[in-house]
């Protein structure tokens, strides 16, 4: 099984026992919480940007050979994760 540089690190990190239940009851239910919305279908949604950005979007996506919503969607998604991994640092 080949594993991207972030999975690894988590496997070798879980391996040298770095990893602690949660016990906290309103910690683990906001875990649970971020399992089942990552597991949920896409959703539409309707979004009203510039012109100009939406042309470099297009643009930008041409470029990866890509469509655009996806590049969007893409984008949003990185965003919120970095946000999360932010979130999940202060967690106690």
């Amino acid at each position: 099984m080949r594993f991207d540089p972030e999975e690894k690190e988590i496997l070798e990190s879980f391996e040298r026992d770095e990893w602690q239940s949660v016990l906290n009851e309103e910690e683990l239910e906001y875990y649970r919480q971020c399992a089942r919305y990552t597991l949920r279908k896409t959703k539409r949604i309707n979004l009203r940007i510039s012109e100009r950005d939406l042309l470099a979007i297009k643009k930008i996506a041409q470029e990866e050979g890509i469509p655009y919503q996806t590049l969007i969607a893409s984008l949003i998604h990185k965003y919120v994760e970095e946000k999360l991994k932010g979130l999940l640092k202060n967690t106690p």
